[in-house]
């Protein structure tokens, strides 16, 4: 069998491995972005936190601005060029950076250099706005099909996984060896290696663009068109259906995310340097799950993948709860992740699907900030109960010890199993049926 084969066919083929490069050059650079703040500009600084905070503050300014408006040209202009230009756009903002980069380590204030990482931080996101909806797009034009779909999407998750797994400790030694600059310009090598597999990538001519879809938009079409996007998840019950209950287990989530580190030395009772190494289960575990979920989807059906993915996820996370030693949280870890994992691919054809063509950019670009903002609140929300409110709380429940990290992780986990039962019964009887 063909490599190509492997990979659904080989136009898939060619935007895999253009995102597989870009993946782990993102990787790389984010966490490469958090060191030359903290360790290089503001070593020992008691800002310094704030200030990569900022970088991440910028990151969902970018996505929650820029998304919904985004997917209303995204689904206007050609998606295979406007692919194409994000990547020159991010490929020249990540150069200009490194070029600061080059440039002797006071030539510029600190302040003017994190307000150019700020700035390249915000711009490339916003370009990734253009770019992402409009290679999910992209996929639903070169892939046909739910079975071959979810075998893509299962492909691109693992993907995610493996360079999640790789980049952030490949980019401490890499700034620590090859230096700063170095690790700059391998992201920006990586926009340009995806700007060649995109351009490879042949695809037919779509179907003709209604007449009011044709030309520039201007201000008032642009919102009217927006609403448009949403008329169209609203009037549509299978669209109500997948997004809703992802919402609410991205507010489960983004819990849990916020917490971690402290679970790690409270609960698991270990030291904060060991936090990393729950990502290493975790993404064994989504790797399997994302592979799994693609040959699953033709026995079973993306829908039930879906929402039992869900459940299980909720069910894994009230154990993970109860922990009590890092060996046992690590491989509790990898039976979380994997039907996480599985959902998430499974999510994917089914959007393709439910959402007309024409307004897939735009479905696209009005669900991802929406997951940004359920994260930011859930994410706001346990701090300040874990700060505030739980500060200092213990409880013995039918002789289960309860602490500050692990009530909100339990809530969490409940959250997402309410939001499993929601897609089910929601989803109940539309396995057949797009709309």
């Amino acid at each position: 069998m063909q490599p190509a084969l492997l990979l659904v066919n080989r136009n898939y083929a060619r935007l895999w491995a253009g995102q597989a490069v870009s993946l782990l050059g993102d990787f790389v650079f984010a966490t490469t972005l958090v060191l030359w703040v903290s360790v290089v500009l503001l070593p020992g600084r008691s800002y310094a936190p704030a200030a990569v905070s900022a970088i991440l503050f910028c990151a969902a300014v970018a996505t929650l601005l820029v998304g919904p408006i985004a997917g209303v040209f995204v689904d206007r202009w050609d998606r295979r060029r406007t692919m194409l230009r994000a990547d020159l756009i991010r490929a020249g903002l990540v150069g200009a950076l490194t070029a600061v980069a080059f440039l002797p380590g006071d030539w510029f204030p600190v302040p003017v250099t994190l307000g150019a990482i700020y700035v390249a931080v915000l711009l490339t996101t916003a370009a990734g706005q253009f770019f992402n909806p409009a290679r999910f797009a992209l996929i639903g034009d070169v892939v046909a099909g739910d079975a071959d779909r979810a075998r893509a999407a299962g492909i691109g998750q693992a993907t995610m996984a493996v360079a999640g797994i790789i980049g952030p400790p490949l980019a401490a030694p890499l700034l620590f060896t090859v230096g700063l600059r170095w690790a700059l310009l391998l992201n920006a090598a990586s926009f340009v290696a995806s700007y060649v597999a995109v351009r490879s990538v042949r695809v037919d001519p779509p179907p003709e663009t209604a007449p009011a879809q044709a030309g520039e938009p201007d201000s008032g079409r642009l919102w009217r068109e927006l609403r448009g996007g949403i008329r169209v998840i609203g009037g549509s019950r299978f669209l109500r259906a997948l997004i809703i209950p992802a919402l609410v287990v991205n507010l489960g989530a983004g819990a849990l995310n916020a917490l971690g580190v402290f679970f790690v030395t409270e609960n698991l009772h270990v030291e904060a340097r060991f936090f990393g190494t729950l990502d290493l289960g975790f993404g064994i575990g989504a790797i399997v799950g994302a592979l799994a979920a693609g040959f699953l989807a033709a026995k079973l059906g993306n829908v039930r993948i879906l929402w039992l993915g869900w459940l299980a996820t909720g069910l894994g996370l009230l154990v993970y709860a109860r922990l009590g030693s890092l060996p046992a949280a690590i491989v509790v870890l990898v039976f979380v992740s994997l039907p996480l994992a599985a959902a998430e691919t499974a999510a994917a054809p089914l959007l393709m699907r439910a959402a007309p063509r024409e307004y897939l950019g735009r479905v696209m670009s009005v669900l991802v900030p929406l997951a940004q903002l359920a994260q930011i609140i859930a994410i706001a929300a346990a701090g300040w109960l874990a700060s505030t409110v739980l500060l200092g709380f213990h409880a013995s429940l039918g002789g289960v010890e309860l602490g500050r990290i692990d009530t909100i992780f339990t809530a969490g986990a409940l959250l997402i199993m309410a939001g499993a039962v929601y897609a089910g019964l929601g989803l109940r009887g539309m396995v057949d049926s797009a709309r």
